[in-house]
Order: structure tokens, then C-alpha cells, then sequence
């Protein structure tokens, strides 16, 4: 060790040791003749020590050693930072502001110059750092004349003091705090009250709702034939679209007209079958059958006479001629059927098989449909060949698309000329809606029934036109055409049903009179009254008689007119 060293003595002048750091390494002071050496102090405590007293600051770099930390401003004025590189120091930050001047001037503080020394290490002598600037902290300036540190009385300081509980502004805070939770909770109740107040109102809106729709049968689901549940739906108030559609038959000649009901209300599709001798009400205010009006009022009086003997709104016409049938099947590929006969083919040679057979879940194709919706089997009524032809609708129905867009591109396709106001966007969009219904299983087909004079049964005024078509029957008055009792004497059955077709297309109201035992060679015309001479021989002319068949006479029942058919009367005539 080097004994200058130790001994106080070297570079810079004589230096104590004043003790070791907690890391056992020596620590020197500067000594002067004047200052008396002083027992080392590692706290700083000491009253009597000097503002020279430093410390070993084993974090200082750099080869500067820092005075001493004082966490209380009582050392000096310095402390130990930390963070500080570089190895120089500066001066704490005085939390409490004692670095003024005791007596309050605001005196700036005194800056001396430090020097520190670090121990020979492996043979070097001591390096002098460099000059430090330092300073003053309160306590330099607040020491009296002899040295020892002066009293500080309580109220040099300031201290924060903590509010209690019982403070005032805690009492405002909690009842602050308090109120906001009270006005929280209240909202809430009002909240919840409203929502219970608002869901009450809901459900007897609801209720109301239900309760009209139910009374004013609207309610889906529920249709005039529930009356037996007693949830019976008000026919009138349903919402219906409804078409006429006649067939013509090019080929043959003939109509059969039906009507396509829409019902959204009920969700319900029907096709309703209208028999050629209903009774209508021609454009002049005769009686005509609905056959004899389509063939001299066209579609639009036809239209018009159908709305006033069944008390419903027919949107449109759709005249569909049997190429336009053909055709159709073939587009939406074929149709199944159960048929009901063998129909022969009208082209073929006697003895070949027939075009379509009887059976069920047969496929027609569009020339076999053709030849089913207008097959009339001899003695049969006007009414089966009418059912073939609802038959053929149905399944045309069943095979269309859902599709309007499709439907209507199907209708186009056609080539026919759709009479207004129907267009072929309507007609495509109803036949779509009416296939959906159809392939739902919601389709029905339904024979208005009809008397022989041509007027509405009680059952087709009821099943029929109130409940499906959501009208009222009005039938033209009997007594305001001539009514006319026919009997069949010709020994062909066929000529009754061929007579009153002839006899309702005139506007008379046609009597069955039965068949007679034998056949009778001329046919009469019998008149009872002087003033149905007239009348008599205008039945005559339309059955195609000759004038000397009308004669007078007695005639039984209710009728005013009595035509006995004999083998002269021909009904291509």
C-alpha cells in the first residue's frame, strides 16, 4: 500500500480516513490546519460536521464521488441520485421547498466546488475529478454563529391534513353519492314500469287484432265450410282474384267455361265448373244460357252477366281455343290424369287402340289432353264432359312453375293474344300463385250446380257461390221467360239434353218432360193460351220445326209451351 497514501498525504494534500462503506472500501476527506478531524459519521447526523463531508456513492460512475444522500434536506443540500450517468450529480429535488432561504428572502443558493478522489488501484495514484458545482441546501444558510443547527418550530411546516369521515365535504360527497344511487334505482322502477305498461298495451292490441280479424274472417286457415266448429270465416270479407276461362273447341265447335279463384285470405285455390245452361241475363234483358252468351255477347257481356247472377268481381278473360291447350301441356311437359273413359282418337282408323285410356295417374300429352277436356261420351250430360275439362286444368296447374316470371315467359310463349285488361304479366303471376296452391295440395275443383231451366240450386247458392266465390246468387226471374216442357219421343235420349241446350241458348226456361214408351214419327208444338200462339211458334223455329207443328191444346203442369219431340226433329238443324 502506498504509505503517502495512507497516511493522509499525496496529490492533492493531507486526507484523512473517516471509515469504510458498507462495501468495505476506504473513504478519504481533505484536511486543512484550520479543521479539526472529526469521527466519521456515516448517517450524517453529527451537529458539528461541515458542508465538506462526503460519502462513498458506490453507484457513482465516471470517477466522481457524490456527497452523501439526505432524504430530508438536513446535509447539505445534496443527495444521492441514482439514475444520474456519466458521473457527475445533481443537486435532490427538495419535495417540501426548504431550498429557500430560511428567512424566507428567496435567496439564491451558494455554489462551491467539490472534488472527489478515488483510492490508487493496482499501482495508480488517485485521479483528480473534476470541479463539481454544488448547491447550497437550507441548512447551510439556517445554521447559527457557532455552528450547531438551529430549532425549526411546527408551523415552518405545512402538512396535509386527511379529512375524517365527519367532514363536511365527506357528508356532501356521500349524500351526493347517495342521491345519484336513489335517482339510479328510480329510473330503473320507471323503466320497468313502462316496459310492463307497454307489453299489457301490446297484448290487447293483439288481442283486439285477432278478435277483428276472427269476427270479420280474415284469419287464415279458417274458411266458410269450418261453420260446423263454429269458427266460421265471413266469405265476403276474403280477399279473391278470379278468372274466366272458355275453352273453344276449333275442332268440333262448343264452349266450356270455368271460373280460377284465388283465395289468399284462406290460402285456398279452386277451379269452379260452370255448365253451359246457366241462366243469364243477356246485354238487352233477356234470358240466355251462359253457352248462347259467350257465342253472341263475347267475353265482355259474358263477363259482366257472370258478376250479376253470381254477385262476384271477375278480374279477366282468358279465351284459351284447344291449339292453345296442346300447346301448353306440351311446354310444361305433360300432364297426369285419372281418367275416367277410353277416348278415341278422332284421326285414327276403327278398330285401333284408343288415344287416351281409362285409368288412374295417366300421362297426357298435350294432343291426348286435348281430346280428354273435350270428350263427350254418348247420352252423357254436358256436366261429365265439363269435369274432364277441370281435370285437365288441375294437372296443367300441378306442372306449371311457381315461378311469375317463369309462368309469365310460359304464357308468351303461347302466341296468343291476351284480351285486356288481363296482360300476360297478370296471367303468368295468377297461374303461378294458383300452381303453388296446387302442388300444396290446396287446390280443389268444385260443379256449380244448376236446375234444368238453368237456374241456381240452394246448394249452389250456398256451397258454391257464397263460400267460394264470396257472392250472392241471383238467378233471372223465371216467370220473366217462357217456360217450355219438353218429351222426348224420338228414341234417341241424347235429343233431350240436345233440345234444352237449344231451347235455354232461345231464352226459355226448359222443363224435363220425360221420355216417351213408343217413338213417335212427327214432332208438336201445343199452346194452351190465345197469347201463346206467338211464343209457341218461336219454340218451333228454334227447335228447327216446321211452323204447321204448332198446334193448340191441353198442357199439364206449370209450363206454357209443350213440344213433343218426334223422329223428324233434328238437332244439327
Amino acid at each position: 500500500m502506498n504509505d503517502g497514501y495512507d497516511a493522509g498525504y499525496g496529490d492533492g494534500g493531507p486526507y484523512e480516513l473517516v471509515g469504510y462503506d458498507e462495501y468495505g472500501r476506504p473513504v478519504y476527506r481533505q484536511t486543512d490546519g484550520r479543521q479539526t478531524q472529526q469521527q466519521y459519521d456515516p448517517y450524517g447526523q453529527q451537529g458539528g460536521q461541515t458542508q465538506q463531508d462526503y460519502g462513498y456513492d458506490p453507484y457513482a460512475t465516471g470517477g466522481h464521488q457524490q456527497p452523501a444522500y439526505d432524504p430530508y434536506g438536513n446535509g447539505g443540500g445534496y443527495g444521492y441520485d441514482p439514475y444520474a450517468t456519466g458521473g457527475h450529480q445533481q443537486p435532490v429535488h427538495d419535495p417540501y421547498g426548504q431550498g429557500a432561504h430560511p428567512d424566507g428572502t428567496g435567496q439564491q443558493p451558494r455554489v462551491t466546488e467539490q472534488t472527489a478522489y478515488i483510492p490508487e488501484q493496482h499501482g495508480h495514484a488517485p485521479e483528480r475529478t473534476a470541479h463539481i458545482p454544488r448547491q447550497a441546501g437550507p441548512a447551510d444558510d439556517a445554521r447559527d454563529d457557532d455552528g450547531s443547527a438551529p430549532e425549526y418550530r411546527t408551523e415552518q411546516f405545512a402538512f396535509v391534513e386527511e379529512p375524517d369521515d365527519g367532514s363536511e365535504d365527506v357528508i356532501d360527497w356521500l349524500k351526493f353519492t347517495e342521491n345519484r344511487t336513489e335517482r339510479r334505482e328510480e329510473a330503473r322502477r320507471r323503466a320497468r314500469s313502462r316496459i310492463i305498461a307497454l307489453t299489457v298495451v301490446f297484448a290487447l292490441v293483439v288481442a283486439g287484432g285477432v278478435g277483428y280479424l276472427w269476427y270479420a274472417g280474415k284469419l287464415p286457415g279458417l274458411s266458410a265450410s269450418d261453420a260446423d266448429t263454429g269458427t266460421t270465416t265471413a266469405a265476403g270479407a276474403q280477399k279473391r282474384d278470379v278468372l274466366v276461362v272458355h275453352l273453344h273447341d276449333t275442332e268440333n265447335g262448343g264452349t266450356s267455361t270455368a271460373l280460377l279463384v284465388d283465395n289468399a285470405t284462406t290460402e285456398q285455390g279452386t277451379t269452379v265448373l260452370l255448365p253451359n245452361s246457366l241462366a243469364l241475363t243477356a246485354e238487352d234483358g233477356t234470358t240466355t244460357t251462359l253457352a248462347k252468351s259467350v257465342e253472341d255477347d263475347g267475353s265482355e257481356g259474358t263477363r259482366t252477366a257472370l258478376d250479376t247472377v253470381l254477385g262476384t268481381d271477375i278480374e279477366g278473360t282468358w279465351r284459351l281455343d284447344t291449339p292453345f291447350l296442346l300447346t301448353l301441356v306440351d311446354l310444361v311437359g305433360n300432364i297426369e290424369v285419372d281418367t275416367d273413359a277410353d277416348v278415341p282418337d278422332p284421326n285414327a282408323k276403327k278398330g285401333e287402340a284408343p288415344l287416351v285410356r281409362k285409368g288412374k295417374g295417366q300421362t297426357l300429352s298435350g294432343k291426348m289432353a286435348v281430346a280428354y277436356a273435350t270428350h263427350r261420351g254418348p247420352g252423357e250430360a254436358q256436366d261429365a264432359q265439363l269435369e274432364r275439362f277441370g281435370q285437365v286444368l288441375h294437372g296443367v296447374l300441378r306442372k306449371m312453375t311457381s315461378d311469375p316470371d317463369a309462368a309469365t315467359v310460359t304464357v308468351q310463349t303461347l302466341g296468343q293474344i291476351i284480351e285486356p285488361p288481363l296482360t300476360d304479366a297478370d296471367l303468368g303471376a295468377f297461374l303461378a300463385r294458383l300452381s303453388d296452391l296446387a302442388k300444396g295440395g290446396d287446390h280443389r275443383t268444385r260443379l256449380l250446380p244448376v236446375e234444368e231451366d238453368g237456374t241456381l240450386t240452394a246448394e249452389a247458392s250456398d256451397s258454391v257461390v257464397k263460400d267460394v266465390l264470396g257472392g250472392t246468387a241471383k238467378s233471372p226471374d223465371r216467370d220473366a221467360a217462357v217456360t217450355v216442357s219438353v218429351r222426348n219421343a224420338t228414341g234417341d235420349k241424347d235429343d233431350t239434353e240436345k233440345a234444352r241446350v237449344v231451347l235455354l241458348n232461345g231464352g226459355f226456361t226448359f222443363l224435363e218432360g220425360g221420355t216417351a214408351g213408343s217413338a213417335e214419327a212427327t214432332s208438336e208444338v201445343v199452346y194452351a193460351d190465345p197469347a201463346e200462339k206467338e211464343n209457341a211458334a218461336e219454340v218451333a223455329k228454334t227447335l228447327g220445326l216446321p211452323a204447321d207443328a204448332v198446334t193448340k191444346g191441353k198442357i199439364s203442369g206449370n209450363a206454357r209451351v209443350a213440344v213433343v219431340l218426334g223422329q223428324d226433329y233434328d238437332p244439327g238443324s
